[in-house]
């Protein structure tokens, strides 16, 4: 019986964390930017969905407010490509002083913004307050609010020295770096890790 070919999932969630996953959604190249996956605001939603940032009501939710407000929806789609590659200089940066201070200026401004739209809500069924955020369910952009709080509280944690950048050719996905030994090197070992390998075994045989 023939086997049926093995379909990649439209987004892979690899980062460890929805900012990293979000600068995971297109390949960053020598040439550029490749292999954009946020082609429309119904991807965003799909990644976000997929991300947790957002659930399946709310998804629900922010397509009809896209259906009725087209051009915010657009607006929007530009919104999550300029912060994923604010989030993809920040991170990149380092302790490089003139990189890191432009890098930082900018996120800070989709910080401030996201900020603008926060407040406390009522648990719920549990007692006590839940982290919300004021126009979720019309604005199209709030479906990245979420990812700008979990980039901001990254970067203030501990982990933030375990932010690496894939060491494959034609990737820079990004990841936190969990491994016991702090030695992970790869996005995917079964991606990057196996290319790597492959073309190191045809170098060793053409030598």
């Amino acid at each position: 019986m023939t086997q049926p070919a093995t379909v990649e999932p439209a987004f892979l969630y690899v980062g460890g964390d929805p900012a990293l996953d979000l600068v995971n959604t297109v390949d960053w190249t020598d040439r550029g930017i490749e292999a954009e996956r946020l082609v429309d605001y119904g991807r965003l939603l799909q990644w976000a969905e997929g991300a947790g940032v957002i659930d399946a009501a709310g998804a629900r939710r922010l397509r009809r407010a896209a259906i009725e407000r087209p051009l915010a929806a657009a607006a929007a789609l530009d919104y999550a490509r300029r912060l994923r590659q604010a989030l993809r200089d920040l991170f990149v940066a380092g302790n490089q002083d003139k990189a890191q201070a432009a890098a930082l200026h900018r996120f800070n401004r989709f910080l401030a913004e996201a900020m603008e739209r926060l407040e406390l809500a009522p648990a719920g069924d549990s007692a006590g307050y839940r982290r919300s955020w004021r126009g979720k369910d019309d604005d199209p952009r709030s479906v990245l609010w979420p990812v700008i709080w979990s980039a901001s509280s990254l970067l203030q944690s501990a982990e933030l020295s375990r932010v690496r950048a894939c060491a494959g050719d034609d990737c820079g996905w990004m990841y936190v770096d969990r491994s016991r030994n702090g030695l992970r090197r790869w996005c995917q070992m079964r991606t990057c890790g196996t290319r790597e390998k492959t073309r190191r075994r045809r170098t060793a045989d053409e030598s």
